[in-house]
C-alpha cells in the first residue's frame, strides 16, 4: 500500500497535467494551441481588413463617378441654355425648408400674388409645386422637386415643351 502511494505521488509529479501527456503523444501543448488560435485570428482580421479596404475603394470610385456624372449633367444643362442656381446667390432662403436637393423654378416674382397665380396654374396642370421665399424678396415657384440631378434635367426639358416652364426656367440646388 505504501509503495502504491509513493508510486502515485511520483507519477503525479512526473506527469504534471495534460501538456506532458500531449507532448508524449506528439500533440501540441496548450501554449502551442493558443499560438495557433491567435495566428488564425490575425489572419481572419487581415482578411476582414482587406474586404473593408476593397469596399472603401469601391465607395470612393462610385463617389468620383457620381461627381463626374453631375459635372457632365451640369455642363450639358448649361449647353442646353439652362442654368443652375444655389440659394445663397439669391440671398439665401427666407424661411422655406426644401425637402429635395433640386427643384425646377418656373417663375420668380416680387409680388406674392403673381407667384400664387403661377402656383395655381402648376397645380392645375398636375405638378407638385410650392413657393420658395428668398431673403432678397423673391417668391419663386418651384415644381417637381427631386434628389436626382439627371431626373431634374430631363424634367426641365419636358416642362419647357409643355408651356409650364419658360425658356429661362432654372434649377435650384439646395445645399
Amino acid at each position: 500500500m505504501r509503495k502504491s502511494i509513493i508510486l502515485l505521488a511520483l507519477l503525479a509529479t512526473v506527469l504534471q497535467g495534460c501538456d506532458f501527456l500531449r507532448t508524449v503523444a506528439g500533440r501540441p501543448t496548450t501554449a502551442k494551441l493558443e499560438e495557433i488560435r491567435l495566428e488564425q485570428m490575425r489572419q481572419e482580421e487581415a482578411r476582414h481588413q482587406a474586404r473593408l479596404d476593397s469596399m472603401r475603394r469601391v465607395q470612393e470610385a462610385l463617389a468620383d463617378s457620381l461627381a463626374a456624372l453631375e459635372a457632365h449633367l451640369i455642363d450639358s444643362l448649361s449647353q442646353a441654355r439652362g442654368s443652375i442656381v444655389n440659394p445663397s446667390k439669391l440671398g439665401g432662403l427666407f424661411s422655406t425648408k426644401l425637402d429635395a436637393k433640386y427643384s425646377i423654378i418656373v417663375g420668380a416674382f416680387r409680388n406674392r400674388a403673381y407667384a400664387e397665380r403661377k402656383l395655381a396654374a402648376c397645380n392645375e396642370a398636375g405638378y407638385k409645386s410650392s413657393i420658395i421665399s428668398f431673403r432678397n424678396g423673391l417668391q419663386a415657384v418651384s415644381v417637381c422637386p427631386s434628389n436626382s440631378l439627371d431626373e431634374t434635367v430631363k424634367t426641365l426639358k419636358q416642362l419647357r415643351g409643355k408651356g409650364i416652364c419658360p425658356e429661362d426656367g432654372w434649377i435650384l440646388v439646395n445645399e
